[in-house]
């Protein structure tokens, strides 16, 4: 039997007892209902990307009216890249302690049996749901709904249109997966997620629930429809970058207007957790010298360890629970600290293997205590299948002090855009910031997460086959994730794939140049061109070679073949696919490589 702990807050009494009966003035009683959570995390979007924070330029008016009304964190941190933030806020583990520190190279999935935000809410009678960016695995048992989420309506891989996503899309009706079964859609991208938001509220507004709503947009590719982007154009080049990712964050606005008309039209927006925040530093607001776009005085942007890259908005509102008011909190606060505050805010048990690196912050939303204000929080990630440096590449902070790349330090509250390094005045300091991150980082190092590849699992009846493509693929090579490198015949020497089988038996693994949705032969071209996007160009690799489970299997391939398939017999356990097309004296990664169970 699972062991909980709870995590309760004495200040949540009077606010509501879960499962206590509240006397009312007319005599009768009545069950207090827990309060629903509602979760929006924009892509890409950086601290200065909102007009509520001094941004000139931009008009977000339906969330500059909710930062009015909200809690405002002003000191909350993530980590600088997609993968990695997901993965601590799902997890509320650092990504060196869960094992997703990268977007691709197979670092950008959630290990097998990770416990996640959705699982927390599930077990504790919630009914769960996420629609837009998932950014945590393609595969069984690292989808949304392996995840602890009762309904996920979605896009696979990093962004709408990747290579691979559903084969075509491109923001505007497109094909997503409905708890994995792709379905075609009409409509923007940002504008689904939210109707398909509200339409899971319609079905569930009785029961409690936790809705994750992580746009795509802002993310590149800049898509929107020009109304959005038209008040914006002669501003470019002269102020800001680009029209089309302002406009992105003003559609987002729009539509998240719509979702609290809806909220109190319903007359559930009093009792709701709502949270806007996003995932890392802006990735086209602020040009990379700095001089173009709004940044709200920090330095950096996405990918960076300077604060721009990590510092990101974060309002918060539940009004039945006295979380208003339009009021700054200064506290260093981060993502890994979000299953906690609202297990508090909630009264959610949690299950004791799992491990939290963050902190309860609910007692100072609630006011009824204070924070640690000796706290550390860790910025580690790394584009690559390798662990993250230790110190090269990271930053480490507290309340005063911003050590970058270990050697760098800036006192943040004097120095915001982190122009002067005082290192050398404050020796004291960084010994000490270095000792709190290498015990930190020896005890991350023993964990498997951070020894072993998440795995994508064949042979088991959540998913009859599996599909895993080169642009998740471990290797030496740079990374490769559009459609339309693809198309054009890029050739890239990534091609290993880490798999757990569950079932001994016989498996079909096939090696193809298309993905199935989208089939064509692999010395040709497919007869479809979803919306006539790509331009195709043919390849002519002569063979394929497999490496699997202590096994090396080569096949020519045919004239008019689709697939180059393989049947093995493979033994339960964790292993290495290795597939290559081979091309007189060169060897560059399958594209699209299929695997199923076919029996004992």
């Amino acid at each position: 039997m699972e062991k909980f702990k709870r995590i309760t807050n004495k200040g949540i009494k009077g606010v509501f007892l879960l499962g206590m009966a509240l006397f009312l003035g007319n005599g009768f009683s009545q069950e207090v209902k827990p309060p629903n959570v509602i979760l929006v995390m924009t892509d890409d979007q950086g601290i200065g990307d909102l007009a509520c924070h001094g941004n000139p330029w931009i008009k977000t008016p339906n969330i500059d009216k909710f930062y009015k009304q909200a809690v405002r964190l002003t000191d909350f941190h993530v980590s600088p890249m997609c993968t990695p933030t997901r993965a601590a806020l799902m997890t509320g583990r650092y990504p060196v302690n869960n094992g997703a520190w990268a977007t691709y190279k197979g670092r950008d999935a959630l290990a097998e049996n990770a416990l996640t935000m959705a699982d927390v809410f599930k077990r504790n009678g919630y009914k769960t749901a996420m629609f837009g960016k998932w950014h945590l695995g393609d595969n069984y048992p690292s989808r949304p709904t392996d995840s602890g989420f009762d309904v996920a309506v979605h896009h696979k891989a990093g962004g709408v249109g990747e290579l691979s996503d559903y084969w075509g899309n491109s923001y505007n009706d497109d094909v997503y997966y409905v708890n994995n079964e792709p379905k075609q859609f009409s409509g923007y991208c940002t504008d689904v997620w939210f109707q398909e938001a509200m339409k899971f509220i319609d079905k569930n507004k009785e029961a409690p629930f936790f809705l994750y709503l992580p746009t795509n947009a802002p993310h590149s590719p800049f898509i929107v429809a020009e109304k959005y982007a038209a008040p914006y154009r002669h501003l470019v080049g002269d102020k800001i970058v680009g029209a089309e990712f302002y406009g992105m964050i003003t559609n987002i606005d729009e539509n998240f207007g719509k979702l609290e008309a809806y909220l109190k039209k319903q007359k559930l927006a009093d009792n709701t957790i709502l949270i806007y925040m996003t995932d890392n530093g802006s990735g086209g607001g602020v040009s990379d010298d700095g001089k173009l776009g709004f940044n709200k005085g920090f330095r950096g942007k996405k990918g960076q360890r300077y604060e721009g890259g990590h510092r990101v908005p974060f309002f918060i509102r539940w009004k039945d629970g006295k979380i208003k008011g339009g009021k700054d909190l200064n506290e260093l606060t981060a993502h890994v600290d979000l299953i906690p505050t609202l297990a508090g805010l909630c009264g959610l048990e949690i299950p004791e293997r799992m491990k939290l690196d963050g902190i309860d912050f609910s007692p100072l939303l609630l006011k009824n205590g204070k924070l640690d204000e000796k706290r550390t929080v860790f910025v580690h990630h790394r584009q690559d299948w390798r662990s993250p440096h230790d110190t090269d590449e990271t930053a480490i902070l507290n309340k005063k002090w911003r050590l970058v790349n270990g050697t760098n330090l800036y006192d943040i509250g004097k120095d915001p855009h982190q122009d002067h390094d005082v290192a050398s005045k404050n020796n004291k300091v960084v010994e000490g910031l270095l000792a709190q991150n290498e015990a930190f980082l020896n005890r991350a190092k023993s964990g498997n997460e951070y020894q072993e590849f998440p795995v994508s699992i064949v042979g088991n009846d959540n998913q009859k086959e599996i599909k895993l493509t080169i642009q998740h693929a471990i290797g030496e090579d740079g990374g490769i994730w559009k459609p339309e490198q693809v198309a054009s015949g890029i050739k890239n020497r990534n091609n290993t794939h880490p798999i757990k089988v569950e079932k001994a038996g016989q498996y079909k693994i096939s090696c193809m140049r298309w993905p199935k949705e989208c089939s064509g032969p692999i010395w040709g071209i497919p007869e479809k061109n979803p919306k006539n996007q790509y331009d195709y160009k043919s390849i002519h690799p002569e063979k394929v070679r497999i490496q699997i489970a202590n096994q090396i299997q080569e096949r020519s391939i045919d004239a008019g073949a689709h697939s180059v398939d393989f049947i093995l017999n493979l033994q339960e356990g964790k292993t290495m696919l290795v597939n290559d097309f081979m091309e007189g004296g060169e060897t560059y990664g399958v594209y699209y490589t299929y695997v199923e169970y076919l029996g004992k």
